[in-house]
């Protein structure tokens, strides 16, 4: 059904949540599964860095080491095909363009469910991901 599926995370308890509905997913249907983080960074909101400030953005890697670590705690993906990424950039374009390269059958992705006039206010990751994303996406509450 699912032979390849990308779940996103922010290391909030609800991208955990995602995490592990991907990985049964994974487990029930023999698909790929793609662990997705994406930094963002300055350069996503039209900001250019000054050249030479390498520390921010090996901070920005560490932080989003830790954020894949933090969400892979206490599963146990044996047996699963895992790929693990870090990628620069904004969110929902990011893990769109990810989809698309990488040709996946379903997105997962945890919501922080901050409701509808907060969550148009602050333009949530998921509602620009799921009207935005040609393959089929689980918004996990």
């Amino acid at each position: 059904m699912f032979k390849k599926i990308l779940v996103s995370t922010d290391g909030s308890e609800y991208s955990k949540r995602a995490f592990g509905i991907a990985l049964n997913l994974a487990q029930t249907c023999g698909s790929e599964l793609i662990l997705l983080h994406v930094t963002f960074t300055p350069e996503a909101l039209g900001y250019t860095l000054k050249v030479g400030n390498s520390a921010l953005q090996d901070e920005l890697l560490a932080t989003g080491e830790m954020v894949l670590q933090a969400t892979l705690g206490g599963f146990d993906a044996s047996g699963i095909a895992l790929q693990v990424r870090q990628k620069p950039g904004h969110p929902a374009v990011s893990i769109i363009e990810e989809a698309q390269a990488e040709n996946v059958d379903l997105i997962v992705m945890g919501n922080h469910g901050h409701g509808p006039l907060t969550g148009s206010l602050l333009g949530s990751v998921s509602q620009k991901v799921l009207h935005r994303s040609k393959c089929p996406v689980l918004i996990v509450k």
